[in-house]
């Protein structure tokens, strides 16, 4: 098993050369501001269509915190308006009200990132100015690229499943090969315009040992395992953790598998997702992949969304 504090560190030029090797992957060229959704044709919708056999759905999200814990130093807030139900007319019609609002970017609530989210030597996605992103907002690569939802093929590769663990323990990395090997073992393909969703069993620890703090320790991918993601044109990529390992296992950037999956390839980012659900209807289908519908809300120029992922099984 690896982890971010037994193996060395990707050495700074070496994540550099990564990074420009995957900048000239995708081939839109320089207008592009969709990225990885275009790989989602109207072909490949249809086809993954076909991957629904039970009519079973599921959320691929986890229910929001509202709690101060470990890993959301800044949780949701929800209050309820209006009069509560003893106080409701008894002679007509009363609403029941609640008002919401989150940090959609923190490190326990199911969020997709906008491909304005990462800026990475002062440019976003294909080469885009960061001054883009102002305080009133992005002007370019907000969550509106996503503004009709995002349908596909999903594929779900577990990890503990194919360690024989109930988790990955934080720190420890996921490889390329792991996720080559993970497809082998559940008779699975990755291939062009699939929603890419990687199990460590994030949710699965969370909630048998209690929340800690994931910035100092999360299990995650090495950032190699984007040559993985590339090669087979995945649109999407998603995790039960946020995709990056801490410990850091770039040399001098915190969270290297950002920066390579939305700011160098295009990907709309999903993090800390749940999949213990998906998982059983996997297992009685006997198939990892699914047909999967990606909703993020509507709030222009954001860098980010709540998200309820569904997945059609």
């Amino acid at each position: 098993m690896t982890s971010s504090s037994d193996k060395p560190a990707v050495g700074a030029a070496e994540f550099n050369a990564l990074y420009e090797r995957l900048q000239r992957v995708p081939p839109w060229g320089p207008a592009d501001r969709r990225g990885g959704l275009n790989y989602l044709t109207p072909d490949r919708v249809i086809a993954a269509a076909s991957e629904i056999r039970l009519g079973a759905t599921v959320s691929l999200a986890a229910p929001v915190e509202t709690e101060l814990t470990p890993d959301q130093p800044e949780p949701a807030s929800h209050d309820m308006m209006g009069r509560p139900g003893d106080d409701a007319d008894p002679d007509g019609l009363t609403f029941a009200q609640d008002r919401m609002s989150f940090n959609v970017h923190g490190d326990s609530d199911s969020h997709i990132d906008a491909l304005c989210h990462a800026m990475y030597h002062k440019t976003l996605y294909n080469h885009v100015p960061a001054a883009a992103v102002t305080r009133h907002g992005a002007d370019e690569l907000s969550i509106e690229v996503a503004k009709d939802g995002i349908a596909g093929r999903g594929v779900l590769l577990d990890i503990p499943r194919l360690r024989g663990v109930s988790w990955l323990e934080p720190g420890d990395l996921v490889t390329g090969a792991d996720l080559a090997e993970a497809a082998a073992a559940q008779q699975v393909t990755v291939g062009p315009g699939d929603l890419l969703f990687v199990r460590v069993g994030h949710r699965r620890r969370r909630e048998e040992m209690g929340p800690w703090d994931v910035t100092a320790a999360r299990a995650g991918l090495h950032p190699g395992a984007l040559e993985f993601v590339a090669e087979r044109q995945v649109a999407v990529l998603g995790c039960d953790s946020n995709s990056d390992v801490s410990p850091s296992a770039a040399e001098g950037v915190s969270h290297p598998v950002h920066v390579l999956a939305i700011n160098a390839l295009g990907l709309h980012l999903l993090d800390y997702l749940q999949f213990d659900e998906l998982v059983p209807l996997c297992e009685e289908a006997g198939r990892w992949s699914f047909f999967c519908v990606i909703a993020p809300l509507r709030v222009p120029r954001a860098t980010g969304s709540p998200v309820n992922p569904i997945a059609i099984l």
